[in-house]
């Protein structure tokens, strides 16, 4: 049998995984940060009008450039984010992750490096492998939060060409201050200049307000977003960005031809109609969040402040048997190689309570 490591493949990719959860048929699925509630049916049926209405004209090329709906999530963005953004701030693309994939293909690539501070979100490090970037680790306090004296003097001696931060960062949940955005950026700027990427993936769930309004004046500073969690939309996979329109512009050279179908953008389209509705169940998420923070704690557990729509919680001698355990009582988790720690996605109220029941027994066993 001919494997990976038989082919031509490029050295960097040799002996890698790719990413992934575990995807296992139990009760209660908590490991990927999904959003538990369906989709409402009044936006399920916009969604078939739209959809049919797309299917019309599916003989055609779609809009390459998603005008009408890059409009409407710029319009979302100003109205949530405190912060006005046009339609030529934003691109969008088939998830954040070709996003993030189309802006280190413009700024990253062979010869170039980008930086970012561990343990966060793994994608960044596997696209920046995968578009020839070079990746550099940097550091966090034991907080989980960003050292940021250590991550300047890191950029400062590295100077790479793209920065990211991720807030709320995923594995921890920690949410970062736009003070500490703005020290890594500047040190990004008199570093290269390079381009710093905040990474908004989950910032609808958070306490704190949107980094939106520091992209005022700083032409190298780019937000992403996703519709997959707040919109509860992960099976659409439609992420975007706002940035200055310069970035737009630089983006679109690396872009495949109408990388965005016309059903996307109808879906995408009908799912910004009911944002409200939406939002509402990112409230009740919200307080099952917390919820789960505070009862986490009152069995004994350490838990990382989340601004997430998922809890870390440890710590433990054997993190895997811990995983295992509360796998044994029909719930899955996420290990995501944190020493001690696992991840728990905020589920309904039913699935938080099997959840926390497992959790119990778990402590129980340990006591024993």
């Amino acid at each position: 049998m001919t494997g990976i490591d038989d082919l031509p493949v490029r050295d960097e990719l040799r002996g890698k995984s790719p990413y992934g959860a575990p995807q296992l048929d139990v009760p209660v699925q908590l490991n990927t940060n999904e959003n538990p509630y369906p989709l409402p049916e009044p936006l399920v049926a916009r969604i078939a009008e739209r959809v049919a209405e797309a299917a019309r004209g599916l003989n055609r090329y779609p809009d390459r450039d998603a005008v009408e709906l890059r409009t409407e999530l710029a319009a979302y963005l100003t109205r949530t984010g405190k912060h006005p953004v046009g339609v030529e701030n934003v691109w969008a693309a088939n998830g954040s992750n070709e996003v993030l994939q189309q802006l280190l293909q413009t700024f990253g690539g062979p010869g170039r490096t980008a930086i970012g501070f561990e343990p966060s979100y793994s994608m960044h490090a596997l696209i920046a492998r995968g578009t020839g970037t070079g990746w550099i680790s940097g550091p966090r306090n034991e907080d989980f939060t960003i050292d940021v004296e250590a991550a300047v003097q890191a950029i400062a001696e590295n100077a790479p060409d793209v920065v990211f931060i991720t807030s709320p960062n995923n594995p921890t949940g920690t949410a970062v201050g736009a003070e500490t955005v703005l020290a890594l950026y500047e040190a990004a700027q008199a570093a290269k200049p390079s381009m710093v990427v905040v990474d908004e993936a989950y910032v609808e769930f958070s306490h704190r307000d949107s980094l939106l309004p520091l992209l005022e004046g700083r032409p190298h500073l780019v937000v992403s977003r996703t519709m997959s969690k707040a919109f509860g939309a992960a099976g659409l996979r439609l992420g975007y960005l706002a940035a200055d329109p310069a970035v737009v512009d630089a983006v679109q050279l690396v872009r495949l031809p109408y990388h965005l179908s016309a059903v996307t953008q109808a879906t995408a389209l009908a799912a910004l109609e009911h944002t409200d509705t939406l939002l509402g169940y990112v409230e009740q998420l919200k307080a099952e969040r917390d919820r789960l923070v505070t009862e986490l704690r009152a069995l004994g557990c350490e838990v990382t402040d989340s601004d997430a729509n998922f809890v870390q919680f440890g710590t433990f001698p054997d993190t895997h048997a811990a995983w295992q355990s509360i796998l044994d009582r029909g719930v899955l988790v996420r290990d995501n190689g944190v020493p001690g720690w696992l991840r728990v996605t905020a589920g309904t109220p039913e699935e938080n309570d099997a959840f926390l029941d497992a959790v119990r027994e778990l402590m129980k066993e340990q006591e024993r």
